[in-house]
């Protein structure tokens, strides 16, 4: 996965979560209301970024997880 979609999916992590101490802080109703909606635009650019990126794996489900051996 390339570098940028999780840029683009900490950010929106980190405007969403300040989002929490904002509201709670009484911050004006506008600021709170512009950056959910930012927030949320740069998010779904980030799932679509992610979901679009051109990776490939030549691991397929019978390689099961490498961090718990099949049993």
């Amino acid at each position: 996965m390339k570098r940028t979609g999780i840029i683009l999916l900490s950010i929106s992590t980190l405007i969403l979560v300040s989002l929490v101490v904002l509201s709670s802080a009484n911050v004006a109703f506008p600021i709170v209301f512009y950056l959910t909606v930012i927030g949320q635009v740069i998010f779904m650019l980030s799932v679509f970024k992610i979901l679009t990126d051109k990776y490939h794996t030549e691991k397929t489900f019978d390689d099961w997880y490498e961090d718990s051996p099949r049993q």
